[in-house]
């Protein structure tokens, strides 16, 4: 008779058998998997291309408009300021008095010196007049030749010394009138720097002035863009706030650079006559750009070697050196051939990421 318990272990064993079978069967038979099909093993990134940049491209470079005559005026005698009849934004005229200076020397120092020219000049009268006398007796045998001459010496050094004392008058005339601080040329005064009743040094700026012709604006740029610009050419202006556009005509540039700037001047006369002082405007320079290949600042990254990117190659991420030559907005103007128009490279993911890493590109 036969045992139902062993029926049932028959059966169980029989259902079990295959699966036995599989697990016990060579590993080495089973094929590896596929990494790029393994998530967690690949670093999610996100790309974009590298591009072409070809053709011209305008540069805007922001400043300040200013009036073309400017002046910062001072006393070149020293003393207190007597009177100022300069305001702030007065217009005045060329030649007019802005301020006075008193000093007490200058009115005795242009007396004295006019006095001992007067002096001199009665000591030259007297020598001709004894010269006169002295010849007289000379040519009756009663006097010397040498007499004579030391006659005429002494005529001449007064004369020498009559024109000296003339330019030592002058000299003080001129000190004694830059007591009075004149208007240049016809304009606005722009600030006013020391009051009546303060003292002024020889060459202390007192006043500020600007001319009421035409504006001008300065901006600094990089040497190798002064290369193509001439005096006389034209370069469009552009309002900061307005976006209005005017045309500009370039009058200075610079030819060097002092100190640590890296940047050179750049002087440019505005036709535009509503433009007052102090806006703020942008010249635009045409930059001509040879084809060059160019990728998002935030895809280079400074590692052991030097700048690199991580470019895609199949599913990995490798590091490729690159050189920058010029940044503009956000983007990088490369250097050398080791990128290529297209080519796939990662702009975000960076700080995960390692040469030769599996990656997982992110819509």
């Amino acid at each position: 008779m036969s045992n139902p318990i062993s029926r049932h272990a028959r059966a169980a064993i029989a259902a079990l058998l295959p699966i036995f079978l599989s697990a016990c069967t060579d590993s080495s038979s089973t094929p590896a998997p596929d990494e790029s099909a393994l998530p967690s093993q690949a670093v999610t990134v996100r790309t974009t291309t590298v591009q072409g940049e070809q053709g011209e491209q305008w540069l805007y470079f922001a400043g300040v408009a200013r009036a073309r005559e400017r002046a910062n005026l001072s006393f070149q005698v020293g003393g207190i300021i007597a009177k100022r009849s300069a305001q702030i934004g007065q217009v005045v005229k060329a030649n007019e008095v802005l301020a006075t200076l008193y000093n007490p020397q200058l009115g005795p120092a242009e007396q004295g010196a006019q006095a001992r020219l007067l002096q001199l000049q009665a000591d030259v009268e007297q020598s001709e007049r004894d010269l006169t006398r002295l010849t007289q007796l000379s040519e009756r045998g009663l006097l010397a030749d040498q007499r004579l001459e030391q006659q005429r010496s002494l005529i001449a050094g007064q004369r020498a010394a009559i024109e000296s004392a003339s330019a030592a008058l002058d000299q003080s005339r001129q000190l004694n009138q830059e007591s009075a601080l004149r208007a240049p040329f016809a304009g606005r005064v722009e600030s006013v720097l020391l009051e009546a009743g303060e003292y002024a040094q020889p060459g202390q700026v007192v006043l500020q002035m600007t001319g009421a012709g035409e504006t001008e604006v300065e901006v600094s740029v990089p040497p190798h863009l002064l290369t193509a610009l001439e005096i006389g050419q034209s370069v469009p202006v552009r309002h900061s706030l307005s976006d209005r556009e005017s045309v500009g005509v370039i009058t200075e540039t610079g030819e060097a650079s002092s100190g640590t700037k890296a940047l050179y001047p750049l002087v440019v006369r505005l036709s535009d006559p509503t433009v007052r002082g102090g806006e703020a405007l942008e010249v635009g320079i045409l930059r001509a750009a040879e084809h060059s290949l160019s990728v998002p600042l935030n895809a280079v990254m400074r590692s052991a070697v030097g700048l690199t990117v991580f470019r895609i190659e199949g599913n990995r991420a490798r590091r490729v050196a690159v050189e920058i030559d010029q940044v503009f907005g956000q983007q990088a103007v490369l250097k050398g051939d080791t990128l290529s128009l297209g080519d796939q490279i990662v702009y975000a993911g960076l700080s995960r990421l390692a040469d030769g890493d599996i990656v997982a590109v992110l819509p």
